[in-house]
């Protein structure tokens, strides 16, 4: 099984990067859980987001506390929580920050990428929601699946000019990845 944690910030979409993650797990014939969770339920409140993925059904409904995974959309979360704890020795992070930001202190074999997401959504979509162009960076630094199976997932779930900047994003994120 592999788990996933995304730690963001209410507002700033991690329970749609869960959904359209699951999502392309799903399209790639895996069983999928996509699940959040958060305290105090207004905009800006720290919170995470949990996605679980399996060969056979996922019946575990716990929070992740030892993920393969990390998605962490809001940078400005590490300052007040460790985004770390329980990271698996051989886990890849994604960190969305700008270009220059020091890695994190990470252990040898984990693997730390830091993804300008929300720069390049200012520029694809027009909205400082990084969380697409980081799943495209997920799929690039992980090889998890197919990038056209998180296009997919995407085209499901936004329509018309939404998509098509999603999808731009989601390129960028991918392209981002691949050259460093």
């Amino acid at each position: 099984m592999k788990e996933i944690r995304i730690h963001a910030r209410a507002g700033q979409g991690a329970i749609t990067t869960a959904s359209i993650l699951g999502h392309a797990y799903f399209i790639e014939g895996k069983f999928p859980s996509a699940f959040p969770n958060f305290g105090a339920a207004r905009m800006g409140a720290p919170m995470n987001a949990f996605v679980r993925v399996d060969d056979k059904p996922v019946r575990l409904r716990s929070q992740i506390y030892e993920p393969d995974y990390l998605l962490i959309v809001d940078v400005t979360l590490m300052r007040g929580f460790n985004c770390f704890k329980g990271f698996k020795d051989e886990g890849i992070a994604i960190i969305n920050a700008k270009e220059g930001t020091p890695v994190p202190e990470h252990k040898p074999r984990q693997k730390v990428y830091i993804v300008p997401a929300n720069e390049i959504a200012m520029e694809t979509i027009g909205r400082p929601l990084g969380n697409t162009a980081m799943l495209g960076a997920y799929a690039a630094a992980t090889s998890e699946f197919k990038l056209e199976y998180l296009i997919e997932s995407v085209n499901l779930r936004f329509t018309g000019k939404t998509a098509e900047q999603n999808v731009k994003a989601i390129n960028r994120g991918f392209e981002y990845i691949k050259k460093s």
